[in-house]
């Protein structure tokens, strides 16, 4: 009696993904359940989220400031052409982003924070313009910029960096103190508070949180500064007559007329029901709700596109967490799961609050909706932040392999609807580092058979 024994099975996408079928193509299609495993499930799903996200954005933006660009003696689509113009930007600087190594990350950190502080310095200055009591925003020529936005950035790639430089000394307080801490973390912090930002102040103590919770610093370190940047957040708070007033009005909401904003915000998500009104149909853009397109512009999601609206952003932020969540995982390299958890934390963090700020679960802060809200400096910072994690996804060894065997974009379009005549692409092999095997072609690794001479015929 003969016994066999069988192999375990796993799918071609697993061993792509390990680099088993020799730098081949990639595996053929499989099932969405299966789809899961490819190596480059993890980047088309941030292209999927980011573009979806944005898209939703411009169309709801197209909707919610007509009324407010005809208040200000504009035409209808004044606000929403802006927004698209700063969308076509973002959009470039996040396909360069995106192509960048993460060498270059690296070496763009400082950089990119000296030019943070020197713009965050220019608000104190003549071109400083003060919005909402808040000054954090400087006038250049045909335009508005909010460096803090800048700043968030700069903070994500510096503490990363400096996290991951001394990642074996964390355990010594000193070596968490300076690279997140000072001179990075005080100096964004502290020029935002000078400019009574404190929405803006509280992303980015998130951030720094999020930082040294994943960078896995001693929990003691991680509540002695959670304490101390929490008791300066409190001071800020009891020194303004402004957010005192907002806290009390969130706590206290008896009189519509002392928390307008909030109810009406409400109203509108009670007013859309299950499918919505429809959009452009909304009722409290007609100069009900304050600030519809920027900070309120869930309020009119959720009022036009409905529950089902509502629910697929709130999904959409869940899926860009899931992305984000899978480079971390799979990563090795420390800078790249810091930085990608830190762009993270930002965009759920400033998510959470503005939708909480709407629904009445937090005070109204003023701070927008990642990607969907109107405002360029936003839309652009988030892009490219969000074009780097893209970056990072490429540079996975087994992401590198799969799009360096995959045919151009046009040529797969026409293979799609069987085309004849199409050939794949063929492109030079991918240099092989000591930790993977090298990728070859079907091509290179067969050799072509001399044609055998055929016989001459002899003279009789």
């Amino acid at each position: 009696m003969s016994t066999s024994t069988r192999r375990p099975t796993t799918s071609a996408a697993s061993r792509y993904a390990r680099g088993e079928t020799g730098g081949g193509a990639p595996p053929d299609p499989h099932p969405f359940w299966v789809g899961l495993e490819s190596p480059l499930s993890t980047y088309y799903l941030l292209i999927a989220v980011i573009s979806s996200l944005t898209l939703i954005g411009l169309v709801v933006v197209l909707s919610s400031s007509s009324v407010t660009s005809l208040k200000a003696g504009n035409p209808a689509y004044s606000l929403f052409m802006k927004q698209a113009q700063f969308a076509v930007l973002g959009t470039v600087g996040a396909f360069v982003a995106s192509r960048l190594p993460v060498s270059a990350w690296k070496k763009l950190a400082f950089p990119i924070f000296c030019v943070a502080v020197f713009l965050q310095l220019l608000v104190h200055t003549p071109v400083g313009v003060e919005v909402n009591g808040n000054r954090n925003w400087i006038q250049l020529p045909g335009m508005q910029l909010q460096p803090s936005e800048i700043g968030k950035f700069a903070l994500v790639l510096c503490i990363a960096l400096g996290l991951a430089t001394k990642r074996r000394r964390l355990h010594e307080w000193q070596h968490v103190v300076v690279p997140a801490l000072v001179p990075f973390g005080a100096i964004i912090v502290g020029l935002t508070l000078l400019g009574r930002d404190l929405g803006t102040a509280l992303i980015l103590l998130a951030i720094i949180a999020g930082l040294l919770w994943a960078a896995g610093v001693s929990w003691k370190l991680f509540v002695a500064a959670g304490g101390l940047f929490g008791a300066l957040a409190a001071v800020m708070v009891l020194v303004s007559g402004n957010r005192m007033s907002r806290i009390d009005q969130w706590l206290n909401c008896t009189d519509v007329h002392q928390c307008w904003q909030t109810r009406h915000g409400q109203f509108a998500l009670a007013d859309g029901g299950i499918l919505g009104r429809g959009l452009g149909n909304s009722v409290e853009k007609w100069l009900w709700l304050p600030e519809p397109q920027n900070d309120f512009i869930y309020a009119i999601i959720g009022e036009e596109l409905g529950l089902w609206g509502a629910l697929l952003v709130l999904a959409l932020y869940a899926l860009l967490a899931l992305a984000c969540y899978r480079i971390v995982m799979q990563s090795d390299d420390q800078f790249v799961r810091l930085a990608t958890t830190g762009v993270m934390v930002w965009i759920l963090v400033q998510a959470m609050i503005n939708i909480g700020s709407v629904i009445g679960l937090l005070p109204v802060i003023g701070v927008p909706l990642p990607l969907v809200s109107y405002g360029g400096s936003a839309l652009v910072t988030n892009l490219g932040a969000l074009g780097m994690v893209i970056s990072f996804a490429r540079s996975e060894p087994a992401c590198r392999r799969a799009l360096a065997v995959r045919p151009v974009a046009w040529r797969r379009s026409l293979e799609t609807v069987h085309l004849p005549g199409l050939t794949r692409r063929r492109l030079a092999p991918v240099p092989a580092t000591s930790d993977e095997p090298p990728v070859t072609s079907a091509r290179t690794r067969t050799t072509r058979r001399a044609r055998p001479t055929p016989p001459t015929r002899k003279d009789k």
